[in-house]
């Protein structure tokens, strides 16, 4: 017995689908279901019409990265794009890809071109080479694949998408407070100098304070 997607009848076993099972096939895809052809030797059994329920959080998450300035949101999918359509609308994505194997989905990163970077989000064994080409790639680790997560920068240990905005909220404020407390250490050093440039002090008093500039920054930190 034989299940899979119709291009992989038509192309890889050469025989053509009947006109009836066709029709029951772009019915099932026009109602926003992924199509999977059954055969049993050289008979056709059927068509199973699958369809994948958005995580609940899934809306609120969009939501969340593009309060945190992420401005442009597309799915990658292997499903058909009819599919794919219906769930970006739904979780309020900008743009779905779909019917894309493993290889278009590296290539579509590619095409991408975006300066600011790419971040990629993906828990299978297919988004494992996607995750690896973007520029951060972030694998949901509890139900997720091991390949995928060996091959992301960054792995959410728990079945929660929503921890993919919290990840990056921490991130952007950790970049926040890193540079804030350069500049702190900058402007206090400055002024120091600027004091101790008129030869009032000694010497050993502005290596003390420069360990107590030290330590502000890291508690700032």
């Amino acid at each position: 017995v034989y299940i899979g997607k119709e291009v992989v009848f038509a192309e890889v076993e050469g025989v053509p689908l009947p006109d009836a099972l066709r029709g029951s096939v772009e019915k099932l895809k026009a109602s926003g279901r992924t199509t999977m052809i059954v055969r049993r030797g050289d008979t056709y059994l059927g068509v199973l019409g699958l369809m994948d329920t958005p995580r609940e959080a899934a809306k609120n998450v969009i939501a969340r990265l593009r309060v945190l300035g992420i401005r442009r949101m597309i799915m990658l999918s292997g499903d058909n794009q009819q599919v794919a359509n219906a769930v970006a609308k739904e979780v309020g994505l900008d743009e779905a890809w779909g019917d894309l194997m493993p290889d278009d989905k590296v290539e579509a990163i590619k095409k991408l071109n975006i300066q600011e970077g790419v971040a990629m989000v993906g828990d299978g064994v297919n988004d494992a080479p996607v995750l690896a080409a973007s520029d951060v790639g972030i694998a949901l680790g509890a139900r997720g694949s091991a390949a995928a997560a060996e091959s992301a920068d960054a792995v959410i240990m728990v079945d929660d998408i929503e921890r993919v905005s919290v990840a990056i909220a921490i991130a952007k404020k950790t970049l926040s407070i890193a540079r804030q407390s350069i500049l702190i250490g900058i402007f206090i050093s400055i002024g120091l100098m600027l004091i101790f440039f008129t030869g009032r002090f000694k010497p050993v008093y502005g290596a003390a304070l420069q360990e107590v500039v030290d330590v502000i920054v890291i508690f700032n930190a």
